[in-house]
């Protein structure tokens, strides 16, 4: 393969052993977006508990913190891609870092209103951004550099969105709990001037946060601005089969790839959403201690990335995703039956073996796209939407059951399996004419 160069001088991507110098400063940039919005993605762990209180919701209504910004996904996921094409990966990047910093401020006035419904659309406008960014970013690690390498490489620089997982809960816990938690009777019990003053007091903790969140994305956009990157543009001498937005989905294991993805962030979704929730129902812990533990989860689930980036040098990329779908089952099981505090060590566990599933099934879903892989990658970027839709199937049934939060944990398990299908077989590469 080769690439043209901002210039518009074309030279070899690197294979192997090759001179892939010119391609470490890219890299690390793109490698600082993932952190970026794994930010973004785990402080609405925090969240939604947090503005169920300040907003005085159930938990159906505290998944819309979910659906806001996963329906995003789906929205500009198209967009998104003909961004990418029109004004390569760069400017797009530069796009989605100051829409993701419009988002993040206008949590100011959501905020001070203490309104849902406008926390909801800053939250919509911040998955917008979100959209560009993995469009852009996702593609972006995978081919700066050989094929071969390509789930390796992006799951090392998906390891940092890791370390935002980490990162996240302990901010959000630090600076958004404030670990006071009042019963139905007590609010009822409580003066109107009171109430009003401890619920605009919830919601105000939200805003240094964000501030500090949309100043950092500004400040990386105009480093982006200035530095200069290449612009991955595929060209290939054989002749390619181009099949239009739709027809792409002729390729089976792109098609695959996107319901296992679709599933995929549901699942990570679902567990994290109500990790605090079932931390505090099912292992007896308060609410600053729940968001620590998720700071653990984190933790693990960093390090589930770096040692399945490891693994993957010796291991299948769909022989491992399989394994650890098989294990993420298990734990499921136990999260669902358990009890104590052993609740709080399957969550950990699946969030260790969660980790190289988002990677992974994108890695798999455009190997072999050539020209069409902007098109494929916009299709499982749209795929992200079950992080809007599942969630919210997950708060229902919680409802239905009287506020059980073990028993919700069933939706990700059926995930899993579904993810396990692909990894088995669905993966396989099968050409528009097979």
């Amino acid at each position: 393969m080769q690439i043209t160069n901002q210039a518009g001088d074309q030279h070899e991507v690197p294979t192997e052993g090759g001179k892939g110098n010119q391609y470490l400063l890219p890299f690390i940039l793109v490698t600082c977006l993932f952190f970026l919005w794994g930010m973004a993605h785990n402080l609405d762990s925090v969240l939604i508990p947090h503005l169920k209180k300040a907003c005085e919701l159930n938990n159906r209504q505290s998944t819309l913190i979910d659906t806001s910004v996963f329906f995003a996904y789906f929205i500009m996921a198209i967009p998104a891609g003909m961004l990418i094409k029109r004004f390569g990966y760069k400017n797009s990047i530069i796009t989605g870092l100051l829409v993701f910093a419009a988002g993040a401020f206008l949590f100011v006035p959501a905020a001070n209103s203490r309104t849902y419904e406008l926390f909801l659309f800053a939250l919509f406008v911040i998955g917008c951004g979100l959209t560009i960014l993995e469009t852009s970013a996702n593609p972006y690690a995978a081919i700066l550099g050989p094929a071969e390498s390509s789930s390796k490489r992006l799951n090392l620089a998906a390891s940092f969105n890791g370390l935002a997982a980490m990162v996240a809960p302990i901010v959000g816990s630090l600076f958004i709990l404030s670990g006071t938690n009042h019963t139905p009777e007590q609010m009822a019990a409580m003066p109107e001037a009171e109430k009003a003053a401890y619920l605009l007091g919830e919601a105000a903790s939200v805003k240094m946060p964000y501030i500090v969140l949309g100043s950092i994305l500004v400040l990386v956009a105009i480093i982006f601005y200035f530095v200069q990157l290449p612009s991955m543009k595929a060209t290939h001498a054989e002749a390619e089969i181009k099949p239009g937005f739709f027809s792409v989905l002729k390729f089976r294991h792109l098609s695959w790839g996107v319901i296992a993805q679709f599933f995929y962030v549901g699942a990570q979704v679902c567990i994290t959403s109500f990790f605090i929730r079932i931390a505090q129902q099912g292992a007896g812990l308060d609410e600053k201690t729940a968001g620590y533990y998720l700071g653990v989860y984190g933790f693990l689930f960093m390090a589930g990335r770096f040692i399945g980036t490891f693994f993957l040098r010796f291991v299948k990329d769909y022989v491992l995703l399989s394994i650890y779908c098989v294990m993420s089952t298990l734990l499921c099981l136990v999260a669902i039956y358990g009890s104590g505090i052993v609740v709080i060590y399957a969550l950990g566990g699946i969030g260790f073996f969660m980790s190289i599933m988002f990677p992974t099934i994108f890695s798999l879903g455009i190997k072999g796209l050539k020209s069409n892989t902007e098109t494929g990658s916009s299709w499982l970027v749209m795929s992200i939407v079950g992080g809007a839709i599942i969630p919210y199937g997950m708060g229902t049934l919680i409802d239905m059951n009287h506020d059980d939060i073990q028993s919700g944990y069933i939706i990700p398990l059926v995930c899993f399996l579904i993810i396990l299908s692909f990894g088995a077989f669905g993966h396989k590469v099968k050409t528009v004419s097979e």
